[in-house]
């Protein structure tokens, strides 16, 4: 098996034959040095022509199809209202020009991208500030970070929470400016001189810094329309176009997951001068070089897997290393709170704070992963998990009779049945929806909650037995509790009880091109194991795996949240030592879906590691032309899922194809 997938493969991750003391580390190097290979290559890229690309990477539609929808989708926006492309279910494959199929309005969509432009400019003159005058603030470097992660998909719908953020960002840029004056120091001249994409408006570190009249959402809805796609696409072509948005969405899903681990008192200086590095440079020439734009963009993957690290590490930390759980889907009599989102520090200040009031806390979609950790299933009130993926909220929101939490993406906008009963923290919001602050010190007051969830019935007993009983699940396969059962796993593998290893995760959505994940358990070998992670879990999460023939592995095991891909490549390096090879050459395959930019940038860490032959679907991202798509297919293998067909895809995979 080892030789075949060697010989198909190629020689990958040539050094991440790794020791679990040096995971991280020698990781990071690993990516370096892919990185490295990957610069002369890059720098050929600005002369690739269109009628170039990958025939693999369009083998579902062609490259002529493509460019007649995007021509079409331009046209169009001569007349349009907005243009966003940023997810997975943007609109006939090619962007929302109407209204956001997330529900956001053209008029939430421009103030998330003059939000944007503006914490560019922020982010460039924190990059001079640390660069030229030694200031670090760290009230800008939380600021920029929560504010970028705000306009990631189905995070903040409310016009209200973006203009306090513009407004923010811009108070921030003067109190920045007055701290380099004091110290004599200035951002270099050339540093805002504005670019030929930003079009009317001037360079976003000058346009902070002008007194212009912003009395409210009118005028900057009005300001924002010059701060989209389109124009960067005029002047600059889609292909670079979309390439610097590859960037930009990386930056959203790494700026997520910093700000996660921040919660939980986990920093890095580093990581917060990569990212604002990364928006200094969006201002610069060098922004008009593919291969620089791509060059970063692999960069910013190789920053979030640091990010991953400190997370994982943050989490178990805090709340002990998960461990294999059994979870109810069936609710039990009392009063009710549902938590939905990713955040564990969250959920901990929930359950302390209803401690011994008679609330029984369910979590919902990417928070089932919690009843792993030791430090959160200690407490009896965490009652069991509810519903499914982010997605369902309209039902299964509907469905709960108690309150709602929603702390990070994903959120739906509600329906009046239930907008009573939710309420937002930390950077989500929509309109018309309770909000939680926290105070200075972080902390969250959710008396709120707890009383409305008091108001109303909760589960009654009568309620419960109309509901069809469900069977339990199993968390908590982290990295440290797979590694427990290596030698089980090595010895299958090499007495031939182990096949194959699947690794199906990432994001879930509504499309009916994603019941192609649904699908892929049916054809998947008895002698084959399953690894999930991500809310893609939710396709196959309730199935019956069973064990492993001739061992006492179960054959489904599911590793967490989205960001637990690094426990995935953990487990992968640990794989590769034992067998003297590399991660590529492993009998594993990844199938992932997307849907947001957290899952762009977990693709540009797996990428910079030089992780090649992944699946990913169930459709190619909008902002990627096929020339960027076959560049990536060409120096990484990435390999389109075949919806029509998981059957063939899954014979593929088995032939480490």
């Amino acid at each position: 098996m080892f030789a075949r997938c060697a010989a198909l493969l190629g020689s990958g991750l040539q050094g991440t034959v790794l020791g679990s003391a040096s995971t991280g580390l020698r990781l990071m190097r690993a990516g370096e040095a892919t990185a490295a290979r990957m610069l002369p290559a890059l720098s050929l890229l600005p002369s690739f022509v269109p009628g170039e690309t990958s025939s693999m990477a369009l083998r579902h539609a062609s490259t002529d199809a493509i460019k007649a929808k995007m021509a079409a989708a331009n046209d169009a926006l001569k007349d349009s209202k907005m243009l966003c492309y940023q997810c997975e279910q943007t609109k006939a494959g090619t962007g929302c020009t109407e209204i956001g199929v997330c529900g956001k309005t053209p008029e939430t969509a421009g103030l998330q991208d003059l939000l944007v432009y503006s914490v560019k400019g922020l982010g460039s003159l924190a990059h001079h500030a640390r660069n030229v005058g030694g200031i670090e603030d760290q009230e800008i470097n939380t600021f920029v970070n929560s504010a970028i992660f705000s306009t990631l998909t189905n995070v903040n719908f409310s016009d209200e929470r973006m203009v306090e953020f513009i407004n923010e960002s811009r108070r921030l840029h003067a109190k920045l400016a007055a701290q380099m004056a004091a110290k004599g120091v200035k951002a270099p001249a050339s540093a805002s001189v504005a670019q030929p994409w930003h079009g009317s408006m001037p360079h976003p570190l000058e346009w902070n810094s002008q007194a212009v009249a912003l009395g409210g959402v009118g005028d900057m809805i009005e300001v924002s329309a010059q701060t989209g796609i389109a124009e960067r696409q005029r002047v600059l072509g889609e292909t670079l176009a979309g390439l610097q948005e590859l960037l930009v969405y990386g930056l959203k899903g790494l700026c997520a997951y910093a700000h996660h681990a921040e919660a939980l008192g986990r920093t890095d200086p580093q990581v917060y001068a990569d990212i604002q590095e990364s928006l200094y440079f969006l201002g610069t020439p060098d922004a008009a070089d593919v291969g620089k734009v791509l060059a970063q963009c692999f960069k910013a993957g190789a920053t979030n897997f640091k990010v991953m690290e400190m997370l994982s590490t943050a989490h178990s930390d805090t709340f002990g290393h998960p461990v294999p759980t059994s979870v109810s889907l069936n609710p039990v009599p009392g009063k009710a709170i549902l938590v939905t989102g990713h955040d564990m520090h969250d959920l901990h200040m929930l359950l302390e704070q209803t401690a011994g009031m008679g609330i029984n806390i369910y979590t919902h979609g990417e928070m089932l992963p919690a009843f792993g950790y030791p430090g959160l299933k200690k407490y009896p009130h965490l009652a069991g998990h509810f519903g499914g993926a982010w997605y369902r909220q309209k039902i299964d929101f509907a469905k709960f009779p108690g309150s709602i939490v929603v702390t990070t993406n994903c959120v739906v906008d509600p329906l009046e049945s239930y907008r009573d009963n939710i309420y937002t923290i930390n950077e989500t919001g929509v309109n018309g929806v309770r909000h939680i602050k926290a105070d200075s010190k972080g902390h969250k007051d959710f008396s709120a909650i707890i009383k409305r969830a008091q108001e109303l019935p909760g589960f009654t007993e009568e309620d419960i037995a109309k509901m069809p009983k469900k069977k339990d699940v199993t968390v908590g396969f982290g990295h440290n509790a797979i590694l427990n059962v290596a030698p089980q796993v090595i010895d299958a593998i090499k007495t031939g009880k182990l096949e194959h290893i699947f690794l199906v995760g990432g994001c879930d959505g509504s499309e009916p091109q994603r019941k192609y994940y649904s699908k892929l358990y049916q054809y998947m070998p008895t002698n084959t194991m399953v690894l999930t992670l991500g809310c893609g879990k939710f396709r196959i999460f309730d199935q019956d795996f069973g064990i492993l023939p001739g061992t006492s592995l179960p054959r489904l095991l599911d590793m967490g949240q989205c960001n637990d891909a690094y426990s995935a490549l953990v487990v992968a390096t640990e794989l590769a030592k034992v067998f003297k090879t590399d991660v590529n050459s492993l009998p594993l395959s990844l199938d992932l879906s997307w849907f947001e930019q957290k899952a762009v940038v977990i693709l540009l860490t797996l990428l910079n590691l030089g992780v090649r032959n992944i699946r990913l679907g169930p459709r190619l991202p909008a902002f990627l032309t096929p020339e960027a798509v076959g560049v990536l297919v060409d120096k990484f293998n990435l390999i389109p899922a075949n919806v029509a067909d998981p059957g063939a895809d899954m014979k593929m995979m088995m032939k480490c194809k």
